[in-house]
Protein backbone atom coordinates (compact mmCIF):
# COMPACT_ATOMS: atom_id res chain seq x y z
CA UNK A 1 0.00 0.00 0.00
CA UNK A 2 1.42 3.52 -0.87
CA UNK A 3 3.22 5.00 2.10
CA UNK A 4 2.25 9.16 1.88
CA UNK A 5 5.96 10.20 2.77
CA UNK A 6 7.32 8.17 0.57
CA UNK A 7 5.79 9.64 -2.72
CA UNK A 8 9.03 8.82 -4.93
CA UNK A 9 8.89 5.24 -3.96
CA UNK A 10 5.38 4.35 -4.42
CA UNK A 11 5.66 5.45 -7.76
CA UNK A 12 8.44 3.50 -8.61
CA UNK A 13 7.22 -0.34 -6.81
CA UNK A 14 3.81 0.21 -8.66
CA UNK A 15 6.22 0.61 -11.93
CA UNK A 16 7.95 -2.59 -10.73
CA UNK A 17 4.71 -4.56 -10.05
CA UNK A 18 3.78 -3.27 -13.61
CA UNK A 19 6.57 -4.64 -15.50
CA UNK A 20 7.43 -8.00 -13.23
CA UNK A 21 3.45 -8.90 -14.22
CA UNK A 22 3.97 -8.14 -18.01
CA UNK A 23 7.60 -9.74 -18.38
CA UNK A 24 6.42 -13.01 -16.59
CA UNK A 25 4.04 -13.77 -18.72
CA UNK A 26 6.52 -13.96 -21.56
CA UNK A 27 9.18 -15.62 -20.16
CA UNK A 28 6.90 -18.48 -18.38
CA UNK A 29 6.93 -20.49 -21.93
CA UNK A 30 10.33 -21.32 -21.17
CA UNK A 31 9.92 -21.85 -17.35
CA UNK A 32 11.25 -18.80 -16.41
CA UNK A 33 9.26 -17.32 -13.52
CA UNK A 34 9.23 -14.11 -12.04
CA UNK A 35 7.44 -12.99 -9.41
CA UNK A 36 7.39 -10.42 -5.90
CA UNK A 37 7.77 -10.59 -2.83
CA UNK A 38 6.54 -8.03 -0.61
CA UNK A 39 7.59 -7.97 2.73
CA UNK A 40 5.76 -6.22 5.51
CA UNK A 41 7.34 -5.58 9.07
CA UNK A 42 10.90 -7.64 9.28
CA UNK A 43 13.19 -7.97 11.78
CA UNK A 44 16.04 -6.27 10.17
CA UNK A 45 18.80 -3.53 10.97
CA UNK A 46 16.34 -1.10 9.32
CA UNK A 47 13.71 -1.83 11.66
CA UNK A 48 15.59 -1.79 14.71
CA UNK A 49 17.22 1.96 13.52
CA UNK A 50 13.41 3.12 13.28
CA UNK A 51 12.99 2.20 17.11
CA UNK A 52 16.16 3.74 18.29
CA UNK A 53 15.46 6.89 16.67
CA UNK A 54 11.55 6.77 17.90
CA UNK A 55 13.09 5.96 21.06
CA UNK A 56 15.31 9.12 21.32
CA UNK A 57 12.38 11.34 19.87
CA UNK A 58 9.67 10.35 22.17
CA UNK A 59 10.87 9.25 25.25
CA UNK A 60 9.75 6.06 24.96
CA UNK A 61 12.55 2.62 25.24
CA UNK A 62 13.25 0.84 22.64
CA UNK A 63 12.12 -2.58 23.66
CA UNK A 64 8.30 -0.77 24.54
CA UNK A 65 7.92 0.80 20.77
CA UNK A 66 9.35 -2.47 19.58
CA UNK A 67 6.05 -4.35 21.48
CA UNK A 68 4.01 -1.54 19.97
CA UNK A 69 4.74 -1.74 16.74
CA UNK A 70 4.68 -5.83 16.95
CA UNK A 71 1.12 -5.67 18.79
CA UNK A 72 -0.01 -3.63 15.54
CA UNK A 73 0.56 -6.21 12.94
CA UNK A 74 -2.33 -9.08 12.90
CA UNK A 75 0.72 -11.83 13.75
CA UNK A 76 1.69 -9.89 16.75
CA UNK A 77 5.17 -10.03 15.69
CA UNK A 78 7.73 -9.16 12.87
CA UNK A 79 8.59 -11.55 9.94
CA UNK A 80 12.37 -13.16 10.23
CA UNK A 81 14.62 -13.47 7.62
CA UNK A 82 14.10 -17.02 7.68
CA UNK A 83 11.17 -16.90 6.59
CA UNK A 84 11.58 -14.52 3.92
CA UNK A 85 14.30 -16.60 2.42
CA UNK A 86 12.12 -19.88 2.71
CA UNK A 87 9.58 -18.06 0.78
CA UNK A 88 12.04 -16.74 -1.75
CA UNK A 89 13.15 -20.46 -1.91
CA UNK A 90 10.12 -21.78 -2.57
CA UNK A 91 9.19 -19.66 -5.76
CA UNK A 92 12.76 -20.44 -6.83
CA UNK A 93 12.16 -23.92 -6.64
CA UNK A 94 10.64 -26.28 -9.28
CA UNK A 95 7.86 -26.91 -7.22
CA UNK A 96 6.57 -23.03 -7.54
CA UNK A 97 6.82 -23.91 -11.52
CA UNK A 98 3.40 -22.94 -12.33
CA UNK A 99 3.12 -19.67 -10.17
CA UNK A 100 4.63 -16.59 -12.21
CA UNK A 101 3.43 -13.03 -12.33
CA UNK A 102 2.71 -12.87 -8.94
CA UNK A 103 3.14 -10.67 -5.91
CA UNK A 104 3.27 -12.53 -2.75
CA UNK A 105 2.85 -10.40 0.56
CA UNK A 106 4.82 -11.14 3.74
CA UNK A 107 3.38 -9.16 5.94
CA UNK A 108 1.43 -10.99 8.49
CA UNK A 109 -2.20 -10.20 7.43
CA UNK A 110 -0.81 -6.44 7.85
CA UNK A 111 -2.13 -5.02 4.64
CA UNK A 112 -6.17 -5.17 4.64
CA UNK A 113 -6.96 -5.76 1.85
CA UNK A 114 -7.65 -8.97 -0.64
CA UNK A 115 -5.44 -9.54 -3.36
Amino acid sequence: APIDILGLSNGARAGLTGFVAGIARKTVIDNVTINALLPGPFDTDRLRGNFAAVSKSSGKSIEEIRKERAASNPAGRFGTAEEFGAACAFLCSDKAGFITGQNILLDGGAFPGTL
